[in-house]
């Protein structure tokens, strides 16, 4: 049976969820340029779908949730939103307490090129329900159900993750750059081997520090770099940085 998805909300998330969708071939054609179709009229959007993917900010929620509203029936739609602090009682309430199907998810912005990691938690929905937004997001990446009260740690380390990551990657090229490859070549090598590393754990289901043993040798320059870079606190850094994040991220709604 045929799916119909609307997306509201035309941020950056929003936009690399629909290039996900198009591009894991979930969404067949290809008008617009990225296989959707575009409205300025979420009514319009919300009476022709069946899962509505709210992607807007915080305070723009109420507003749509008011306008929309009228048109959610319990036997039909599915609702999903990816939007940061406001929890599936905040919703419901605001929907008059409607026994909406409700799933807070929590991708990345690789979900545009199918690489995400989505955390999910659910409220009213059952399990052909779940089964189908999981399976939804799997076409994008990888999914995890947790519960509610992790939602928030998960936004820090897998949305702000993303660029956590990126910010290793661009100080390990300006290093690769400093010891004689130019840019391209030093961005190559580091992307290459962060992807090697992850997969190494993931493939192995192993623990990193295994992995790091294989790679240090007695006296050796690999020893050397990690514990310089644990003697200028990397650890401690990225740590503190996560938590920071996560402090940050609980006082933004209060």
């Amino acid at each position: 049976m045929k799916t119909n998805i609307a997306i509201i909300g035309s941020g950056n998330l929003g936009i690399a969820i629909a290039k996900g969708l198009v591009n894991s071939q979930l969404v067949p054609d290809a008008a617009q340029g990225l296989g959707v179709r575009i409205s300025i009229h979420n009514k319009e959007a919300v009476a022709i779908s069946d899962i509505i993917i709210l992607c807007v900010q915080p305070k723009q929620l109420e507003e749509v949730l008011t306008e929309i509203k009228p048109l959610l029936q319990e036997e039909k739609h599915l609702l999903v939103s990816t939007i940061t602090g406001i929890s599936i009682d905040e919703i419901s309430a605001q929907l008059d307490n409607k026994k909406i199907p409700i799933v807070r998810a929590v991708p990345n912005t690789a979900i545009a090129i199918g690489t995400s990691m989505t955390c999910l938690c659910h409220k009213h929905a059952n399990e052909a329900q779940v089964a189908s937004i999981v399976r939804l997001f799997n076409c994008l990446g990888e999914t995890l159900l947790i519960e509610e009260r992790l939602m928030k740690a998960a936004t820090v380390l897998a949305a702000s993750g993303i660029a956590f990551f990126m910010r290793y990657l661009r100080a390990a090229t300006q290093a690769g750059i400093q010891l004689g490859f130019d840019a391209k070549e030093a961005q190559h090598i580091a992307v290459q081997t962060a992807k090697g590393a992850a997969l190494l754990l993931q493939t192995s289901d192993s623990h990193p520090e295994s992995e790091i043993d294989k790679v240090t040798t007695p006296e050796g320059c690999t020893i050397a770099g990690l514990n310089e870079m644990e003697h200028q606190g990397l650890s401690s850094a990225l740590i503190k940085g996560i938590l920071t994040s996560f402090e940050k991220i609980n006082s933004i709604r209060k």
